[in-house]
């Protein structure tokens, strides 16, 4: 009997925190982190009797994600209240949107390793989040922080087009990159300001009907969410090849054990009891207001790529890392911009900065340094007042501290040596003490003047002009 070939049907919940200042519905801060409960007020603590009033800016950073993601804007809209009981969850609702989504029927393309790919947005919905539940073992007892209640969110919800785990980290790339390019959230996945819930269901290839779908919450990183799908898929195969139903249910992921275990039997729309909210007016989005989110649309990468490839004499896969973080392509046009050649920006950006990142485990949107202090320390080097080994300590201290090169260098006595008389006298001593190297030399050991060069570095605490040194050696040799 042949062996059936089964096919995985993919679609995502995209949870996305806006980065406004203050919540959806009050105005308390929206600061990651702070002491639990700082963050409060009887609005997001759900307190009887207090008033919604929407953000402005959660619904501008909405409609520019929708715009960026080819999506139709609902320009009459209204907040639906979804109903359940939930610990961290103040109100035993959710302001959320059901009946008329801000957002619908969009696409993004992805790259996958068959081509370019379309993969459908049903809608994108706004919605306050919830609080946070902190276990706390050692007591015995859970505690709810609401710092996080009423964090504007916004739900990209796709269509169930993905087949791969490849795909569906290319698709949350791009949505992840759309979204920073747009300023609309930082996406960091770790601090939970991007989330994905997958839906995943399974069936014999070429069958026209989907199969029963599960989906997997609890999902903070790539590697999570890629490790997810397979065990999920894997999981569902097992069960239809030993008879079994796969069963509609919500469920939590544990990346340490690799193993997904059931938390509660999926909820449809009616089990929400949906309502229109009653505290919060209707939202009209104006053809003028429309035009004028559109006019705002930043250049994204795609374009960026394009122009880069056109304007800049570097390589295509500098241009590929540089412009794979919004931070870093505005640190690089930035630098360009004060008159620093485009490579050799390049290269500060794509060797001592992607170390560093590497070393203190950081992301390219953690990056404090100023093109200011970054152009003068490449003018250093072209005006030969440093050296590059001299550069790259001192690119260490700017890199953390985001110090003045310039400034640093005249405090710290690093600038190159340029006397020549004082270089020369030196040099002379040290080929007076090596006499064996000055042998081997000339006995046609070229690698022998490395050690002079080198001892002589040492000699002048690193801070000598490498090409100056290497010619007196040779006149003197």
């Amino acid at each position: 009997m042949a062996q059936k070939i089964y096919e995985t049907v993919i679609g995502l919940e995209v949870h996305v925190e806006l980065a406004t200042k203050t919540k959806i519905f009050c105005g308390c801060s929206t600061e990651f982190g702070g002491a639990p409960n700082s963050h409060t007020c009887p609005v997001c603590t759900g307190m009887p009797g207090s008033l919604p009033v929407l953000n402005k800016q959660v619904l501008e950073y909405a409609v520019a994600v929708g715009l960026a993601t080819n999506c139709n804007i609902t320009q009459y809209c209204k907040f639906d209240r979804k109903n359940y009981f939930y610990p961290d969850n103040p109100q035993n609702y959710q302001i959320s949107q059901l009946y008329l989504p801000i957002c619908r029927n969009g696409h993004v393309e992805i790259e996958t390793a068959a081509g370019k790919k379309n993969v459908g947005i049903h809608e994108i919905h706004m919605e306050e989040d919830a609080g946070k539940l902190i276990h706390d073992e050692w007591e015995d007892c859970s505690l709810v922080d609401y710092n996080r209640s009423g964090v504007p969110l916004i739900e990209i919800v796709s269509e169930p087009d993905m087949r791969s785990a490849d795909e569906v980290i290319a698709y949350l790339e791009k949505l992840r990159l759309l979204i920073q390019y747009l300023g609309a959230s930082d996406c960091k996945l770790q601090e939970g300001s991007m989330r994905a819930d997958v839906n995943l269901s399974i069936r014999e290839m070429g069958a026209p009907e989907f199969g029963t779908r599960t989906e997997m919450k609890n999902l903070n990183s790539f590697k999570a969410i890629a490790h997810a799908i397979d065990g999920e898929r894997a999981r569902q195969i097992e069960l239809l090849e030993e008879g079994k139903a796969v069963i509609q249910e919500t469920r939590r992921w544990d990346d340490n054990k690799e193993y997904s275990y059931a938390m509660r039997s999926k909820e449809d729309a009616q089990d929400y009891r949906y309502f229109p909210d009653p505290d919060l007016t209707p939202i009209v989005v104006s053809d003028e207001w429309l035009s004028e989110i559109k006019a705002k649309q930043p250049e994204f990468r795609t374009e960026k790529i394009a122009r880069y490839q056109k304007e800049f004499d570097i390589p295509e896969y500098d241009i590929d890392i540089i412009t794979s973080s919004k931070h870093m392509a505005d640190l690089f046009e930035a630098t360009v911009a004060l008159g620093r050649e485009p490579k050799k920006v390049s290269n500060w950006l794509m060797v001592e900065t992607m170390r560093l990142l590497k070393e203190n485990m950081m992301d390219p949107e953690d990056i404090k340094y100023s093109p200011e202090h970054l152009a003068a320390l490449i003018k250093l080097v072209d005006d030969k007042a440093i050296n590059g080994s001299v550069a790259k300590e001192v690119f260490e201290v700017v890199f953390k501290e985001d110090v003045d090169p310039v400034q640093y260098v005249e405090e710290h006595g690093l600038k190159t040596v340029n006397d020549e008389g004082a270089l020369r006298k030196t040099i002379e001593e040290i080929v007076a003490a090596n006499p064996q190297s000055v042998e081997d030399y000339h006995n046609g050991k070229e690698k022998a003047i490395g050690f002079l060069v080198g001892q002589t570095m040492k000699a002048m605490h690193g801070k000598a002009d490498p090409g100056m040194v290497n010619q007196i050696l040779k006149e003197l040799l």
